[in-house]
């Protein structure tokens, strides 16, 4: 029997201090750590599929006023250099951010203590946005399944194992996520959470373009909240990685902006495994003050 492209896609991911990264990342990681920072850099930090495509959309538009052209001008994975990417022989993330002219807008999936050290020293503005577990653990799971350039995830129940245990691409969504909120009154981090965005689309972007410097009428707030809007995403070829090679992210197997909603994991986790791992949050999740949402 012949394989399918999906069951042969052997891929394994690398490690850096016991996080597991995409190999490419991994080779290029002394350009990542020695990039320069500049004081006037805004970083978006993200755990994987917590509205990292989202916040820099929204913080895409306040920049350009809320001037749906000018956030047309191409394809949202180039506007923001993602700065632990590397696919030789193209240019690496780190590449593309020296080019940019200040001030720039860069985004990072790392954890706090991968982060190039130039970040904190020259005391960056940081947006992080964190996501409930167990949305994210099911959104990564259909994303897993379309990028052609992670290992194969298996079956979901495969996969839950490996979640829970931090064995995916970028590590543990618990030590992540702890990680940034720790140090969210350390620096100038911002620190949103995905459910708050979804239940009141308007206030956090509010608190976006604030925290960005900018201030913008009610009328331009009001055409950022409908332009960033899921729907309006899905359809939009700049924001929806349509253009992105079916050899890199096969869409057919599952969309990249899929369902974009709160509490979808109830259509996915068996009664045992959420009891499990509500029992493997409380103790992952004990000794921190960051408390989630997990339906609206």
């Amino acid at each position: 029997m012949a394989l399918t492209p999906e069951l042969s896609r052997q891929i394994k991911l690398k490690e850096i201090a016991g996080i597991p990264l995409q190999a490419p990342t991994v080779d290029n990681w002394s350009q990542i750590q020695t990039f320069e920072a500049k004081p006037d850099d805004l970083l978006i930090c993200t755990y994987p599929k917590s509205g990292t495509t989202w916040i820099q959309e929204i913080v895409d538009m306040i920049e350009q006023n809320g001037d749906v052209e000018k956030c047309q001008r191409t394809i949202i994975q180039h506007r923001h250099p993602f700065i632990e990417w590397a696919r030789p022989p193209q240019p690496s993330g780190v590449d593309k951010a020296n080019e940019m002219p200040a001030p720039r807008i860069l985004r990072t999936h790392l954890p706090t203590q991968l982060l190039p050290p130039s970040f904190w020293s020259n005391n960056c503005k940081f947006l992080y946005v964190a996501r409930n577990a167990k949305d994210c653990m099911v959104s990564y799971y259909h994303f897993y399944r379309m990028s052609q350039v992670l290992p194969d995830p298996g079956t979901w129940n495969e996969y839950f194992e490996t979640f829970i245990n931090g064995k995916v691409s970028w590590g543990s969504w618990f030590d992540h996520v702890k990680g940034w909120w720790e140090i969210r009154n350390r620096y100038q981090i911002l620190f949103l959470f995905y459910e708050d965005m979804k239940r009141d689309p308007k206030h956090e972007i509010q608190k976006v373009m604030q925290f960005m410097g900018k201030n913008l009428d009610e009328e331009v707030l009001d055409k950022i909240v409908l332009e960033t809007s899921f729907e309006k995403m899905k359809e939009n070829p700049m924001t929806n990685r349509s253009t992105v090679p079916k050899s890199i992210l096969d869409q057919s197997i599952s969309p990249f902006m899929r369902k974009g909603t709160v509490g979808d994991w109830k259509n996915h986790f068996t009664v045992a495994q959420n009891e499990r791992f509500d029992e493997i949050y409380k103790q992952k999740m004990e000794r921190t003050s960051l408390n989630f949402c997990m339906e609206l």
